[in-house]
């Protein structure tokens, strides 16, 4: 049985991007195919919330090989954009910070359903912990009200 969502999607307007992919740009470096989040319409630093999405497109790197004729998303690539996510919530609230934030780990990953071209992948993820030297965010991923994955993200200022 999957957890309680992190946060109700439906009580957000998914439709209101506060950060585009321009925005995104600026603070993550990730460019071309490795490009695994398009926009944020959701952020509640009291809360420690954000809400991001991916939109999967048939054109995706992995789309001709990953699997010919039924083409799902690598649970990797999903974790991956959770990662952009956390990296750049953390960004947005260390402002003054100018360093790189890396992937440090994962822990308690489950995938739960699958993602496919056409779809839109949310990530709900809530900060867990916020350190100089460490941050973990606990991510869940969506797709039409589905919960696709959860994980915890850690990462690092590198």
């Amino acid at each position: 049985m999957p957890p309680l969502p992190l946060i109700d999607l439906g009580s957000i307007d998914l439709n209101r991007v506060l950060y585009d992919q321009e925005a995104i740009y600026k603070i993550n470096p990730h460019r071309y195919e490795m490009v695994q989040l398009n926009g944020v319409v959701y952020q509640d630093a009291g809360q420690g919330l954000v809400v991001g999405y991916k939109d999967v497109t048939a054109m995706e790197f992995w789309v001709r090989g990953h699997i010919p004729g039924r083409p799902l998303m690598p649970g990797v690539i999903m974790i991956e954009a959770a990662a952009q996510l956390a990296s750049f919530y953390v960004k947005i609230l260390r402002q003054d910070d100018d360093r790189f934030i890396g992937f440090g780990g994962i822990e308690e990953t489950k995938f739960r359903g699958t993602v496919e071209p056409g779809c839109r992948l949310y990530m709900v993820e809530k900060l867990l912990e916020n350190c100089p030297r460490r941050f973990r965010c606990a991510a869940q991923g969506f797709v039409n009200g589905q919960m696709v994955f959860e994980t915890v993200i850690v990462g690092m200022p590198v």
